[in-house]
């Protein structure tokens, strides 16, 4: 289930970088869940034609973010965002606790706005 995660996930970043056909046999595979025959018989090939294609685009794919590494980029700061809107939260917590500063409050929920709009 990882790998189709995986697949699915370099597919969205650099899908348009495949042929048509990679992709449409991608999205058939990964997102509708289709099987290798199904697909065979939508597109009239054979099964093990559709099998080649779909192994070459993974491996395109998997090259792709080998070089450019946008989704391992994309993780990253998504991992950043979510340590910043912790530590907005815990200052906003010790602000609170220890007198409630109005200007660190709204700073806070500035940093978690930012942070919350950027993750979109």
């Amino acid at each position: 289930m990882a790998k189709n995660l995986e697949i699915t996930i370099l597919l969205d970043f650099y899908g348009d970088m495949l042929t048509p056909k990679q992709r449409e046999f991608l999205d058939y595979y990964y997102n509708q869940d289709l099987s290798l025959a199904e697909i065979a018989g939508n597109v009239g090939i054979t099964r093990q034609g559709v099998r080649d294609a779909i192994k070459r685009a993974e491996c395109q794919l998997t090259e792709m973010e080998q070089r450019l590494g946008l989704v391992a980029r994309f993780k990253e700061v998504n991992k950043g965002l979510e340590e910043i809107m912790d530590c907005a939260t815990q200052i906003n917590a010790e602000n609170r606790r220890t007198g409630l500063s109005r200007e660190i409050n709204d700073l806070t929920v500035r940093i978690k706005s930012i942070a919350l709009s950027l993750s979109e």
